[in-house]
């Protein structure tokens, strides 16, 4: 079982590294045709958010509010896909259950 032991350890090690690009990786999502533009880190962090002087001058709070939730949850769902990916890299060599 000592094998299995350091492959584990060996794989915490990869997927801490992991993790810690995923937190320094950027994704910029748009939407709302450009009106709103979204900056979300691979660890599922909001960076930023810019609004477009166009959609602030509309005064249309509910539609803002609308691109607003759209965009981050394209966000969020894009950042979870991309870490999924990597960590999957990851954990696929092992064939663990769970992961």
């Amino acid at each position: 079982g000592g094998n299995m032991m350091a492959k584990l350890a060996k794989m915490q090690e990869e997927m801490a590294k992991t993790q810690e690009a995923l937190a320094g990786e950027r994704l910029t999502v748009t939407a709302g045709g450009g009106a709103i533009t979204i900056v979300i880190s691979g660890a599922q962090r909001i960076q930023s958010i810019a609004v477009s002087p166009e959609l602030m001058a509309s005064g249309d709070a509910e539609m803002l509010g609308d691109i607003l939730v759209a965009a981050v949850n394209e966000a969020i769902e894009r950042s979870q896909v991309l870490a999924a990916e990597r960590l999957q890299s990851v954990t696929g060599g092992l064939g663990l259950p769970g992961m």
